[in-house]
């Protein structure tokens, strides 16, 4: 069976990759010049495997006026004349339950656990090199309001067996001892998950393609698709900039651009982008790298050490639709990292980048067949995609494959 997979970044390298596993013959396209230069490019780099709680929830919903009406605040909604953006948000807010963000909360976790489990297979495999170690994941809470929301989650949490501690502010310290170096950290406590990965997400989709072509696969870039061709009630072919690619079946994994292209087909996915921004900065020589990654719940940021540098991401901006770097949002970012690990960072030249999240309303992920169509979903990964990629790619060659036994 020939696949065809639109979109190269995390979640598209790893359904590609996934699927040349299993014995398809796999194309993979992608409108831009290299895999991973979009979404994927330059994101948090944490593999959040037992940190997935939904962006809908009771706490978002019960912040929301305060960040919403906030000039600084990491969250931002800019209202447009556009319906999904308006029925994306009646359904975000219609999530903000216990039940369903609990509900939420158990599928992500499953997801996320055979995400940890697949990639650790192919790293086996395949010696990949991106970046990738297991150094565990702090979460500090501001104040004790977020750490007690903090505890019930980690009680949820352990019920789906993961194992987090809470620790005091001074078992923060040791947890990390570079934040020793904070100028100004005011801390409840902090949730330590002694498991968690991070990895540089645009080298390992580098990696996932060159494995893909080794397995037979096909890469095209610099194509874009436009839409497509059907023969009866099935997708002939994919329209491109550079002709028509034909396949027995075809995968949307292009996060933001895949709404527009379902729509071609009739497919209304409720996938919104959600914008954010992250700086990389290079540690200065001859002092204590941090060990672990950091999620500051106070700053609404995320700090990864990777290899030599800092990966700083931060912010969601919802109805922000274009990739225009905020100096604010920037210096927002740099601020966070002199008063989180002052010293340590040489700040004078960050590399910035800002990217679209393509979230649904619930944060879980759109993963499988479109009804009895040759079309196949693999989008609305959110901020988790590279943690679960892996995952979603897994299930996703679950669904082709019982599809290549029926059609057989």
């Amino acid at each position: 069976m020939k696949v065809c997979v639109i979109g190269a970044g995390i979640v598209g390298c790893a359904t590609a990759y996934q699927l040349a596993r299993q014995g398809f013959d796999v194309r993979l396209l992608d409108a831009n010049d290299a895999p991973g230069l979009a979404t994927s490019y330059a994101n948090g780099a944490q593999l959040s495997y037992s940190y997935v709680e939904p962006f809908a929830s009771p706490g978002t919903l019960r912040a929301l006026p305060k960040m919403l009406l906030s000039r600084k605040s990491a969250v931002r909604f800019y209202p447009r004349l556009d319906w999904r953006q308006w029925a994306w948000g009646l359904q975000f807010l219609g999530s903000c339950t216990t039940r369903r963000s609990a509900r939420g909360t158990a599928i992500l976790l499953e997801m996320a656990q055979a995400s940890r489990a697949t990639l650790t297979e192919w790293m086996q495999s395949e010696h990949w090199s991106f970046g990738f170690e297991r150094n565990g994941k702090l979460v500090l809470c501001p104040t004790s309001e977020a750490l007690l929301q903090q505890e019930r989650q980690v009680r949820l949490q352990a019920a789906l067996g993961c194992d987090q501690q809470i620790l005091t502010p001074q078992e923060c310290l040791v947890a990390e001892p570079a934040l020793r170096h904070a100028r100004a950290l005011t801390i409840a406590g902090g949730v330590w998950t002694k498991s968690e990965c991070v990895g540089d997400p645009h080298l390992l989709c580098l990696e996932m393609v060159k494995s893909l072509l080794r397995l037979g696969g096909t890469v095209s870039l610099g194509v874009q698709a436009n839409g497509f061709t059907m023969h009866r009630d099935r997708v002939s072919a994919v329209k491109t900039n550079k002709g028509d690619i034909e396949a027995d079946a075809f995968v949307l994994a292009a996060g933001p651009r895949a709404v527009s292209l379902a729509a071609e087909l009739g497919i209304y996915l409720p996938v919104y982008p959600i914008k954010g921004y992250s700086i990389t900065v290079p540690f200065r020589s001859n002092v204590q790298r941090p060990q672990a990654s950091v999620t500051d719940l106070g700053r609404k940021t995320v700090f990864a050490p990777l290899q030599d540098s800092l990966r700083v991401a931060s912010s969601a901006e919802v109805g922000a639709n274009n990739l225009t770097i905020e100096t604010s949002r920037v210096e927002a970012m740099v601020e966070a990292v002199e008063q989180t690990y002052s010293g340590l960072c040489d700040l004078s030249t960050p590399k910035t980048w800002a990217g679209l999240r393509p979230a649904t309303p619930t944060s879980v992920p759109i993963v499988g067949r479109w009804r009895s169509s040759n079309v196949y979903l693999n989008v609305g990964h959110g901020a988790l995609g590279l943690t679960l990629a892996a995952g979603s790619a897994i299930a996703l060659g679950g669904h082709l494959r019982s599809a290549a036994i029926a059609q057989a």
